[in-house]
């Protein structure tokens, strides 16, 4: 797999899965790896980002975990879409249909065993993983063009605020900076939408 796929399925991985789930362990293993994983235009924001990233402490992250993605109170940074682009501010929103549609369009079907929005950033990353790994190039533009970049910058603000254990708010920098790498690369066209949150 290249490390363009690869790094898409480590970013994806951290922002879905919990710290303590098999998956989430063996890429934390696997993090001091991120600067080689591209050639990134900020090397030197990139390698800040990792040290952070490697020197945090594991056994905090559960509950940063919990407060970021799962609602244990009040959650300072929905992780999903339709949150930040519907008026309402709801799930399942009407950004939301329109990626669901965006993913049956592209044969695409979550299985996650949980009943829960599709527009979860994690999860739209690792979609985005996949659509690389097929080189569907046209859904790699959509998928960023139309159902994440216009809310990810906010998105990605909002966890480095909250986040009290700096892994989080590094991982949000190496988040936004891979993306700004592919929206480059793929030159996708932002379509701008208005901001809810």
């Amino acid at each position: 797999m290249s490390a363009v796929a690869v790094l898409p399925r480590m970013l994806g991985t951290l922002f879905y899965y919990s710290p303590t789930s098999e998956e989430a362990s063996s890429v934390i293993s696997e993090l001091a790896e991120l600067p080689a994983l591209l050639d990134w235009q900020k090397p030197s924001l990139i390698e800040e980002a990792t040290a952070r990233l490697c020197s945090a402490d594991i056994a905090e992250l559960p509950y940063q975990f919990s407060l970021l993605f799962e609602g244990q109170g009040a959650m300072p940074a929905p992780p999903w879409g339709s949150v930040y682009m519907d008026r309402e501010n709801l799930l399942l929103g009407e950004t939301a249909q329109a990626y669901r549609q965006f993913l049956r369009t592209n044969e695409v079907v979550l299985d996650t065993d949980l009943n829960e929005p599709e527009d979860q950033f994690g999860l739209m990353i690792l979609a985005m993983a996949y659509f690389m790994e097929t080189e569907n190039d046209d859904a790699v533009v959509e998928l960023l063009g139309t159902h994440l970049l216009p809310w990810s910058g906010r998105y990605l603000e909002l966890v480095a605020e909250a986040d009290q254990s700096g892994f989080y708010r590094a991982l949000a920098v190496v988040a936004e900076a891979f993306l700004k790498e592919v929206a480059d690369a793929y030159e996708v066209t932002v379509e701008i939408r208005q901001l809810y949150r």
